[in-house]
């Protein structure tokens, strides 16, 4: 391989490199009051909704406790009802 070629090819690797990096980045935790969930979007919540959005790698302290429930879609829980705007 051509010193050229192994540019390329080093160029195309870290091109994919970043690509993979930047789409992971999106990925958060909300939490709503103690109640908390995953989102792989970045959402912008209405105020009403009072969410506080952590990034993906956020862990709550020792004395805290956080419940996480998961749902599909977009929204947030209000009490035990999931909201959908």
């Amino acid at each position: 391989m051509t010193s050229l070629g192994k540019t390329l090819a080093s160029a195309a690797v870290g091109a994919g490199l970043v690509a993979i990096t930047s789409m992971s980045a999106s990925a958060a935790i909300v939490c709503s009051g103690n109640t908390c969930w995953h989102t792989h979007e970045a959402y912008r919540y209405p105020p009403e909704a009072r969410v506080i959005v952590h990034d993906d790698n956020w862990r709550s302290g020792p004395s805290e406790h956080y419940v996480f429930r998961e749902h599909e879609g977009r929204g947030y829980w209000r009490g035990d009802r999931w909201e959908n705007w």
